[in-house]
Parts: C-alpha cells; sequence; structure tokens
C-alpha cells in the first residue's frame, strides 16, 4: 500500500485536532440518521442474532467513542509523524493516512449495506476488509507514535466483535435478509428478538 493523495483526506483534517475528532463522529452519526435507527432496530431484532449481541442501545455510545478515539489518533500520528526527521516515518503516517480515508469509507458504508439494503454478503465483505485495513493501520502507525496505535486498539476490538455479529447473522439468517424483513413488515411485535421465546403473561406462555 502507499500514499494515494486522490483516496486520502486533506491535509486540514488531519492536522486540525477538532476537524480530525469530529468529522469521524459526525459522519457516522449522519449515516446513523439517515439509516433511520428505529428502522435500524426493527431490522436488529428481525434477524436471528449469535450469542453475546449486545442491545441496540449499546451502540450509538460505543461507536461515538471509537469514532472520537479514531480521529484523535488520526491527528496525533499525522502531527508527529509529519514533523520527523525520519524519511520512512513520514512516509509510514502519509501511507497511514490513506488507509485511515478508506476504512473511514468502508465504515460509513457498512450500515447501509446490512440495515438499509439487506445484502448480508456484502456487508460481510465489508467489515472483514475494514477489520484487516484497521489492524495494519494500528501497525504501522504504532511504528509513528505509540498513543495513535493505542486510541486505536479499543476500534480494532470493537470490529472484531462487530465481524463476528455480522457473519453469524448472515449465517443464521442464510444470508438472505430479504425474507426476514418482509416478514417484519407484516408482524405487529417488534419488541423482542425472533430466536429468543415469548415472555411469560401477555406473551401467552
Amino acid at each position: 500500500m502507499s500514499y494515494i493523495p486522490s483516496l486520502t483526506l486533506p491535509d486540514v483534517v488531519f492536522s486540525s485536532p477538532a476537524i480530525s475528532i469530529l468529522l469521524p463522529i459526525a459522519a457516522g452519526t449522519s449515516v446513523g440518521f439517515l439509516c433511520r435507527p428505529s428502522e435500524s432496530q426493527k431490522t436488529y431484532f428481525a434477524l436471528k442474532q449469535p450469542p453475546f449481541r449486545p442491545p441496540p442501545s449499546v451502540f450509538g455510545p460505543v461507536w461515538t467513542c471509537l469514532y472520537g478515539l479514531m480521529g484523535y489518533a488520526a491527528h496525533r500520528a499525522w502531527t508527529v509523524g509529519m514533523t520527523s526527521a525520519t524519511p520512512k516515518v513520514v512516509e509510514d503516517t502519509r501511507v497511514g493516512a490513506t488507509l485511515y480515508t478508506v476504512q473511514l469509507g468502508l465504515n460509513l458504508a457498512w450500515m447501509p449495506l446490512f440495515f438499509v439494503k439487506g445484502w448480508p454478503i456484502a456487508a460481510a465483505g465489508d467489515i472483514v476488509a475494514l477489520t484487516g485495513i484497521v489492524g495494519y493501520l494500528t501497525y504501522l502507525w504504532g511504528r509513528v507514535d505509540e498513543t495513535a496505535s493505542y486510541c486505536l486498539m479499543p476500534y480494532l476490538g470493537w470490529l472484531g466483535l462487530a465481524t463476528y455479529l455480522c457473519i453469524g447473522a448472515g449465517h443464521l439468517n442464510g444470508w438472505n435478509f430479504q425474507d426476514k424483513l418482509k416478514r417484519m413488515e407484516t408482524k405487529a411485535e417488534q419488541t423482542r428478538y425472533v430466536d429468543e421465546e415469548p415472555e411469560s403473561g401477555s406473551m401467552g406462555r
């Protein structure tokens, strides 16, 4: 991988701490809003999910924190790396900036692929590629600045969980969400996981 200016965010994004931190938060929030959180929750509940899936309410706060950390990591790596007297460090910093931009694009594409389009195979491919790129970026920017690498580690760990959930949901639902989503539209009950037993009382048990 090399530095590709056309696939890299402008320098000002990385050099400004405010822009660097707020850009991924704003972009992630915008994508979440455009994907209609209520509909995304319904999709989440309609699909069979693997064990250890978090409740939908967890994702918003976690992603906000992770977006902020990744933005700070980008600023930190750029500030330290671009002022280095070592050409290799500068090169690693620039390559990392390209990788960071690509991974951000993949990150923002996942939610529409999974929740809006209902394309589990494409979503799985997206998140596997995303996790691989972030893993390499964590290593690469670790050679530039350890703090930047540490800031990316929670993101990388969460992506590992998200990859498991994405592939698990795809497998459990036969890699076809369309039938589940169509059935979801005809059901009035939207408040529990489809693979959970009804609660006692009003649910009839």
